[in-house]
């Protein structure tokens, strides 16, 4: 199976790689278009700026080929809210727009942003993404900007506020959390994506 990690050069591809490995697969982080469309399956990760991961992925001219991507892609945590239209932060900025939401800063009161460790991921969509997985089970957060619930959201997740923790639209794929850091369920998440 060939496997690439898009190389959004914000993206921690290490423990990526590393989880992927583990269930017994290598793969290959690039942003080579040859390789891309030969991929089977294409992981877009992100931490940090949507900025900085807009502006690699446009110099790289990858933007067209990702909205045109009939392979399955996993967007995970900043990857996914890429996936959006608009993201508030940098004073707004345009996102990718294969999907029709925006990316919010996180509106707590009470709690501290950013919201960062183990929540549980409520799922109330069947998808093939959670197989084997239990509804509420726990999962790594990093994050200070998030998506509302809307039509794609097929998990959610409260800090405070619910927000959407898993979107699926098609063959695009987000997670908001970090299944690479999530132990037992983050392995069996990625183990899932691959054999969609």
């Amino acid at each position: 199976m060939n496997i690439v990690i898009l190389d959004t050069s914000c993206g921690n591809f290490y423990s990526l790689k590393s989880t992927i490995k583990k269930i017994g697969f290598n793969a290959i982080v690039t942003n080579n278009k040859d390789l891309i469309l030969n991929a089977d399956k294409i992981f877009l990760p992100g931490v940090g700026s949507a900025y900085s991961a807009i502006k690699k992925l446009k110099n790289d001219n990858l933007i067209k080929l990702i909205k045109n991507c009939k392979k399955d892609i996993l967007g995970i945590c900043l990857g996914m809210q890429i996936l959006g239209k608009y993201s508030e932060e940098n004073k707004g900025i345009n996102t990718l727009g294969i999907l029709n939401y925006s990316v919010h800063l996180m509106n707590n009161k009470n709690l501290p942003i950013p919201h960062m460790g183990w929540n549980t991921v409520n799922i109330i969509k069947k998808s093939p993404l959670f197989k084997n997985i239990h509804t509420n089970s726990y999962f790594y957060f990093s994050h200070s900007y998030n998506i509302n619930l809307n039509n794609y959201t097929i998990a959610k997740t409260k800090y405070e506020n619910s927000f959407s923790s898993a979107i699926q639209k098609n063959n695009f794929f987000g997670v908001q959390f970090h299944p690479e850091r999530s132990g037992t369920n983050g392995i069996q998440l990625i183990k899932n994506f691959l054999q969609i």
